[in-house]
């Protein structure tokens, strides 16, 4: 289906708690096929509930893309990292159904995550990017604005094999340019 070419139609929404078994079966792919994220089993969907919830307590923006009533993709922004200092800083999430890869789907949605996490005053947006072979992601984060900021060698072992890091980061909003 990825030589299809663009999907137009997208619907662009924030995601509910029904959107969870779309999701979880998306991400599980992802887990057991895949090295952009470096979780080894695949969370159930109670799990995938408790995520979202969480996220969603913390005015993170949490979206998903749908055509005709089927989820296709979603993207999220979490806490970069815990300690109250990064309070401005969020790391992002894109995963797109298999076999849709190619086709705009996260562009549209990482877009958006960008624009819906500016406008509630954060900061600083860091991708963390499972697999220095993942090309298609890193182009996406540099089509977006993303800048390279490092390349972490051989932290993550999956699937019998050492995988890196590539950080990429994009200031928000006023970034680092005004005072919190």
């Amino acid at each position: 289906m990825s030589n299809l070419g663009p999907i137009e139609d997208l619907v662009l929404r924030d995601c509910d708690e029904n959107d969870i078994p779309a999701i979880t079966a998306i991400y599980r792919h992802h887990v057991l096929n895949g090295f952009g994220t470096f979780e080894i089993d695949p969370p159930g969907e109670a799990e995938m509930k408790i995520r979202r919830r969480v996220m969603l307590a913390a005015n993170y923006p949490y979206l998903v893309a749908e055509l005709d009533g089927k989820v296709l993709g979603y993207a999220y922004a979490n806490s970069y990292r815990s300690r109250p200092a990064y309070f401005k800083t969020v790391e992002n999430s894109v995963y797109i159904r298999d076999g849709f890869q190619s086709r705009g789907i996260g562009r549209q949605l990482l877009a958006a995550l960008i624009e819906q996490t500016a406008a509630r005053g954060f900061r600083q947006m860091v991708a963390v990017i499972g697999d220095s072979e993942n090309i298609g992601s890193i182009r996406l984060h540099e089509k977006l604005g993303f800048e390279l900021i490092g390349n972490l060698r051989a932290v993550g072992w999956k699937q019998g094999r050492w995988l890196d890091t590539i950080l990429m980061q994009l200031p928000l909003g006023a970034g680092d340019t005004e005072l919190a």
